[in-house]
């Protein structure tokens, strides 16, 4: 165990849960012996380069609870991609390693996902290679819930109950008509369909929700598709589709490369949108009905007014445990902090540690026999299984009937 200051960085897409993982951690580091002082990084890795830091102040309760409920990611974020730590390009780690020795930083928490995990695992390497005392924790968020070694990862549960809650809203109000149309929704998802999955959440309460489901990890084919709505038609007038934004062909292309531009982040994922922008194209073309395409978009992952109270406790509770588990780590390593689910017919789950190297750069999909045989929906054993991580509400604080947000 070592002592010395600690330095907080947010990365990757936001969420609304993404805050209190960080409230988590200010909490359990103001009560810490090994922890002197925090500081923030503006912007992640690419603030820390130009150390654009500061010093955060403790926080009041009633703060902790504000920050705790404000979505979006109040340090900034970064899609910032490291060197090879074993190579020739060692400019940036000089400089980061420099500020941490110079600033006595001790503890480095990164919240974010599967490229967060990666800039952990680099950092981990370069200060085993120059033999700096620190420890690094990688502590998850992200809405796409595709880390391995984790139940669930923080901030899924509140974009899920967005995109189930808007579903059912979306087919309630699809439901009114006579006329033959169909409805296209497409939610976030680029490997994993885990998000799109809890657009079926609604039939466990026996509400309308959408009709079709289909996910990345299984082959998309166009006139199956098709099929699939025929089918319904002949049951009802209006069908209501949810599509992953990733959904591919069985060649592995991404459906809706038409309508995308092409272009890659630093990571080299492409952007994907358009996806339902194309199927309500195909579905004009080859139904003649009337029909219209919805990109949830960034409110999936911003809604604060949706939020699972279960997910901000423990997204807060994570970030607690992060700062537990850093002071007791070995030096020189790298770790992440994980949920565990217990078993047994009642939900509850426990946090755990597990090196960084069991969790970069792997994406955890959902498993094929969860999905139905028709490859057009899910099972009640997928919805079952997400259902507890949707559950609770929260009161935010409000001023003039808007949502007061916490800022530094």
């Amino acid at each position: 165990m070592i002592k010395g200051n600690a330095i907080i960085g947010q990365s990757g897409g936001p969420t609304s849960a993404i805050n209190a993982t960080l409230a988590g951690i200010l909490h359990s580091a103001e009560n810490s012996s090994h922890i002197v002082e925090v500081f923030g990084m503006r912007n992640g890795i690419e603030g820390l380069l130009k150390e654009d830091i500061f010093k955060i102040r403790p926080l009041s309760e009633d703060e902790i609870f504000a920050l705790s409920c404000t979505p979006s990611a109040v340090l900034g974020s970064c899609r910032k991609k490291l060197p090879d730590p074993y190579g020739d390009d060692t400019e940036e780690y000089e400089k980061i390693f420099s500020f941490f020795l110079r600033y006595d930083i001790r503890y480095f928490f990164y919240i974010g996902g599967n490229d967060s995990m990666d800039a952990v695992k680099k950092l981990t390497e370069y200060s085993k290679k120059i033999n700096y005392e620190m420890v690094f924790m990688g502590v998850p968020k992200t809405i796409d819930n595709d880390l391995e070694k984790t139940d669930h990862t923080p901030g899924f549960g509140s974009a899920a109950k967005y995109v189930a809650t808007v579903m059912q809203e979306i087919a309630c109000d699809c439901a009114v008509y006579t006329v033959k149309a169909v409805t296209v929704v497409e939610v976030m998802g680029r490997d994993a369909g885990w998000l799109t999955a809890a657009a079926g959440l609604p039939r466990l309460i026996g509400e309308k929700t959408a009709d079709l489901i289909y996910l990345p990890e299984v082959p998309f084919d166009e006139d199956r598709f098709i099929e699939d709505i025929k089918t319904l038609f002949s049951e009802k007038p209006n069908v209501v589709v949810a599509v992953s934004e990733g959904i591919k062909t069985a060649e592995g292309e991404y459906v809706g490369a038409r309508a995308q531009s092409g272009v890659t982040d630093i990571f080299g994922h492409k952007y994907l949108a358009g996806t339902a922008k194309y199927l309500e194209r195909l579905v004009r073309e080859r139904l003649g009905c009337k029909v219209r395409s919805v990109e949830l978009n960034i409110p999936q992952r911003c809604s604060a007014h949706c939020l699972s109270k279960r997910d901000i406790d423990e997204s807060f509770g994570i970030g607690k445990a992060a700062v537990s588990f850093s002071t007791r780590a070995a030096t020189n390593d790298g770790y992440v902090t994980v949920l565990k689910r217990r078993e047994g017919e009642t939900y509850r789950i426990e946090y755990d540690c597990v090196p960084i190297s069991e969790v970069a750069n792997l994406v955890k999909t959902v498993p094929v026999e969860m999905i139905n045989e028709e490859k057009n929906n899910v099972k009640d054993e997928l919805l079952e299984y997400l259902l507890p991580l949707i559950e609770g509400e929260i009161s935010l604080p409000r001023e003039k009937g808007l949502p007061k947000h916490f800022k530094f």
